[in-house]
């Protein structure tokens, strides 16, 4: 499916500020399930973009604005192709198998900065006793279908409340409020496969809704996130609690981390006292091939 993005990050200060350092990351991924043929970013002030690839392999474009200025505007759009097909099929390897893999001293030091809690997903009693009171590989039957049990029990126990949270949420506070959004729920899966043993990172991107929405219905887009969990045999595979389902053809990847920390859309600083204002407008619709 060919889909296009239009992502617009839009500053605006109560009084101009002399001097700005950006860091951006609202590039694409070009990998097995989608391709992105067409990328422009543009900013306004005019500015030279420096482009390189972060610890993750992530694209980043930094930039920095050295006259005084009152507004900063941010626009990337993209063309993305995203395979219909479902990587993620395939026989699984025995359970023991599996359970002997995730054990290996090999598997756990290859996949370190995965399995280990963050700031944003740490792995605490109370996180541990809420993954063992609801999952258990044993009963699932493997890892495939334990992190569908995962995905599925965050669904179906947390509300999502875009006035319950903010971007610095953690995973504790989400526990106690059971409540929250894209962010908070991946956050939570990743912390419940790290408890479990399960390499599992964070995914920021795109997923469209639109054919959900009623065709052209009126409805508020945004940047969407979601989990990627290695599977023995099968690799990164994609799962996103917020809707219940897996990834598919809806999803275009911008990038990964180990959280949201790793992976911020848009992140700067400036020099100036004055108060910022930010609008972010998003949009992601079907094209004809």
């Amino acid at each position: 499916m060919k889909l296009k993005i239009s992502h617009y990050t839009h500053y605006t200060y109560v009084e101009p500020v002399r001097y700005s350092v950006n860091e951006i990351r609202l590039t694409p991924q070009t990998d097995s399930r989608q391709f992105c043929y067409e990328h422009s970013i543009v900013v306004n002030p005019d500015v030279s973009l420096f482009s390189y690839e972060d610890f993750f392999t992530n694209k980043v474009h930094s930039f920095s604005v050295s006259e005084p200025h009152q507004e900063l505007l941010i626009k990337a759009e993209s063309i993305v192709h995203t395979d219909e097909k479902e990587h993620y099929q395939g026989r699984p390897l025995p359970l023991s198998t599996e359970k002997k893999i995730l054990r290996s001293n090999t598997f756990q030091n290859y996949f370190a900065e995965y399995l280990i809690g963050t700031a944003y997903a740490r792995i605490t009693p109370e996180l541990i006793t809420y993954v063992n009171s609801i999952v258990d590989l044993d009963s699932s039957g493997g890892i495939f279908l334990l992190l569908k049990d995962i995905s599925a029990r965050i669904f179906w126990d947390f509300i999502y409340d875009p006035q319950a949270t903010d971007v610095h949420t953690t995973v504790e506070e989400t526990l106690q409020l059971k409540r929250g959004v894209c962010q908070d729920f991946a956050h939570l899966m990743i912390a419940m496969c790290r408890a479990k043993g399960i390499p599992a990172r964070y995914v920021s991107g795109y997923h469209f809704i639109g054919d959900l929405q009623g065709g052209h219905a009126d409805y508020e887009q945004a940047s969407h996130a979601w989990v990627e969990a290695y599977i023995p045999n099968k690799g990164w595979v994609g799962y996103d609690p917020t809707n219940n389902g897996m990834v598919n053809w809806r999803y275009v990847k911008i990038g990964h981390g180990r959280d949201y920390r790793d992976i911020v859309p848009v992140k700067g600083v400036y020099t100036g006292l004055a108060a910022q204002t930010l609008m972010v407008e998003v949009d992601v619709k079907i094209l004809e091939d």
